[in-house]
């Protein structure tokens, strides 16, 4: 056992065994924006064996406000997220295999990205993301930690297939476009991201130092500014829940996914296409750049086009900015990426 984990090593529930266990852990995180950068690194300080960073963005001058792991270079370079936390995380501990995943996670490829792990934790900003690992994890029976934030409410909550009610089995359904406030209808302060995260990833550590028993079991619900702390333990499993107790994974099978999706705290539009194939950035780059301004790097292209940019990714997957209308979204990819 090294000195680095000393004291971790001396706080008696995890000990020695239990930072052996850690040092062997696999954990995926999906959304390594604000909660994600924070329990990336929380994880990664811990010794966590590897860690798996999974996001389809890129650094935003927002994100800057909240989200840890960035800095203006990382804006700058118009680095994805995955790639530039990646970059800094190695820099905390190289003892840590650190494994970048710049890719929108689907229902196409969700098992094969969270096959190998033994925990996953919810970095992301939407409840069809949710709900589709919500799908995957039960099918698998992987645990899986919630969590959420916006302004200065958040909540968070260990799902634990067979052990524990679902996602589902709390929320059956999304809730309705619209109806949900979010990072870019009521802001959000970054304390709350860190009150949420250290809950999350004080459950992670349990469960991953083999301290199961040790889990609080509840769902917390926090709002920072008018501190105020809430925790309820929710019922059994449902045996009517569509995803533990009937096990019909609707979001899993691609029934209930969408090719487009608006982005929290951003005016824009992401846009997958049906089926998801590299392309050739290069190339794409220099078809674009008698049109406008044309930015390129190994990870993506970025288009200046009036108003609007254009951001595509390796996959053909494409952030356009300036609009929030889907079809005008669809249109300017059709016509300056193709389908």
């Amino acid at each position: 056992m090294t000195e680095r984990y000393s004291r971790q090593v001396l706080f008696e529930p995890i000990g020695k065994e239990g930072q052996r266990a850690i040092r062997k852990a696999r954990v995926a995180i999906v959304g390594i924006g604000a909660l994600g950068s924070v329990s990336s690194e929380l994880l990664v300080r811990a010794g966590v064996g590897t860690i798996r960073l999974i996001d389809r963005d890129y650094v935003d001058v927002t994100n800057l406000q909240r989200q840890s792991l960035f800095d203006e270079k990382s804006l700058e370079q118009s680095l994805p997220k995955a790639v530039a936390a990646a970059e800094r995380l190695r820099q905390i501990n190289s003892d840590v295999e650190i494994e970048e995943k710049v890719v929108d996670l689907n229902s196409n490829n969700v098992d094969t990205l969270i096959d190998d792990v033994d925990l996953l934790l919810d970095g992301t900003d939407n409840f069809e993301t949710r709900f589709l690992l919500n799908d995957a994890c039960v099918e698998k029976g992987l645990s899986w930690i919630y969590a959420a934030c916006v302004g200065s409410y958040g909540m968070s909550f260990v799902i634990r297939p067979g052990k524990t009610p679902c996602l589902r089995c709390l929320m059956e359904t999304q809730p309705p476009p619209g109806t949900s406030p979010t990072c870019d209808t009521a802001g959000i302060i970054a304390p709350i991201v860190r009150a949420v995260v250290a809950y999350q990833v004080t459950e992670a550590l349990k469960i991953l130092a083999g301290k199961e028993d040790d889990l609080v079991g509840a769902f917390l619900a926090i709002d920072i500014w008018k501190g105020s702390f809430d925790t309820f333990t929710p019922s059994a499993p449902k045996e009517d829940c569509p995803a533990c107790g009937r096990r019909e994974f609707s979001y899993l099978a691609g029934q209930s996914e969408a090719q487009t999706v608006s982005l929290c705290g951003r005016n824009g539009v992401q846009v997958r296409p049906s089926v998801s194939h590299d392309v050739s950035l290069e190339d794409i780059a220099e078809r674009l750049r008698p049109l406008g301004q044309v930015k390129v790097n190994p990870h993506l292209v970025r288009f200046e086009i009036g108003d609007k940019e254009i951001v595509l990714f390796k996959d053909g997957r494409a952030i356009i900015h300036g609009t929030d209308d889907i079809s005008e979204a669809r249109s300017l990819y059709s016509r300056y990426v193709g389908s």
